[in-house]
């Protein structure tokens, strides 16, 4: 028989129990974020960003933000397996008044023969014209097929400016 023609080995019982594990705790974790950081640039894949170094803009530069949410629901397709996640953004400020706000503003969905479990969500946001001073985003994930929302909230400051 040809190399090609091999069924697949078996992974050790120990391997499967490791993955029954983390179906468990992934069913159980509900919706949530692995990482949510400030990135220098847009992401180009899972695990695939630069932290930026500091959470200081200036009022026209874009801010982008990289987010690996986990524990999002699957749905049965007739090849396997798909996911979708809708994404919603706050502008704030440390009083907590609103300043810019959109419902559903980027999707994230996917289907493939296994469950996907390394999403990542690139996020850019412009705020053009905002005064030098302190700020929150907050960044909104609903699982649209398990039904779960999640949220994280990252501070930043927009500098004078020079």
């Amino acid at each position: 028989m040809s190399a090609l023609a091999q069924s697949p080995a078996n992974p050790p019982e120990a391997f499967k129990n490791a993955l029954a594990a983390y179906d468990q705790a992934w069913s159980e974790a509900g919706l949530s974020f692995m990482t949510a950081v400030f990135s220098t640039g847009r992401s180009s894949g899972f695990g695939r960003y630069t932290p930026r170094g500091d959470a200081v803009f200036t009022d026209e530069e874009a801010i982008n933000i990289y987010a690996e949410p986990v524990g999002y629901g699957f749905r049965e397709t007739d090849g396997g397996f798909a996911y979708e996640l809708t994404a919603d953004y706050r502008l704030l400020t440390n009083s907590g008044q609103v300043l810019a706000e959109q419902e559903n503003f980027a999707t994230f969905s996917g289907s493939g023969r296994s469950r996907q479990r390394e999403l990542s969500a690139a996020l850019t946001f412009q705020f053009s014209g905002l005064p030098a001073g302190d700020y929150q985003l907050e960044t909104s994930f609903t699982d649209e097929i398990g039904g779960a929302t999640s949220a994280f909230t990252l501070p930043f400051t927009v500098s004078a400016a020079n």
